[in-house]
């Protein structure tokens, strides 16, 4: 992770830009073909069955459990606990808020689809977990940012299995990231005035 976070800080914001896209357009295109090959159109419909108050309820209700739960350790937990080496920081904070609402959306999207979508729906929830794990490889070194994606894989399979509708997946690890960026994006601009 130091080394990850070392290279990110070197990195240009086009640099930084351009591999986040990168990775979420390789994500979303194997999520594509994968979809091509493991599901009838039928089966591809059901995933993204969409139900209102499924999403209200699951998606937002699950996002605002989160967000509450991350707030609270970073208020009470010592801030190395959740000190990522500053990679969020680099990715979020120069961005317009319109342009964090499409990279959530891009990224909530494409991960969802991947792993709740095809990689549970095909291999199971443990499966997924551990993919999604894996995928933040970042936080190896961090063993409490690390049992935290797990556990937010896990939830957010649970809430999958709930509801069957990748909206509510999708709703939730949606304004997950958006309104933690948010809080990146915010809190720089006022830690800026403040000097």
């Amino acid at each position: 992770m130091r080394r990850q976070s070392e290279q990110i800080q070197h990195m240009t914001d086009r640099e930084v830009l351009f591999h986040l896209y990168l990775t979420q357009g390789l994500l979303l295109a194997v999520a594509g073909v994968a979809s091509l090959f493991l599901f009838d159109w039928a089966e591809w419909r059901r995933l993204w069955r969409l139900d209102l108050s499924d999403v209200l309820l699951y998606g937002v209700g699950a996002a605002a459990l989160v967000l509450a739960a991350d707030f609270l350790a970073m208020r009470y937990l010592p801030e190395d606990w959740h000190d990522d080496g500053g990679v969020n920081e680099k990715i979020f904070r120069g961005r317009s808020i319109l342009h964090l609402f499409f990279l959530c959306g891009l990224i909530a999207v494409t991960e969802e689809w991947l792993f709740r979508g095809i990689v549970q729906t095909h291999w199971g929830l443990w499966a997924a977990s551990a993919i999604f794990a894996v995928l933040h490889v970042r936080y190896l070194e961090k063993w409490f940012l690390f049992l935290m994606v797990i556990v937010l894989s896990l939830f957010l399979g649970v809430l999958y299995e709930r509801t069957g509708s990748l909206w509510v997946t999708v709703t939730a690890h949606f304004l997950i990231d958006f309104v933690l960026a948010l809080h990146i994006r915010l809190g720089g601009e006022t830690e800026e005035e403040g000097k």
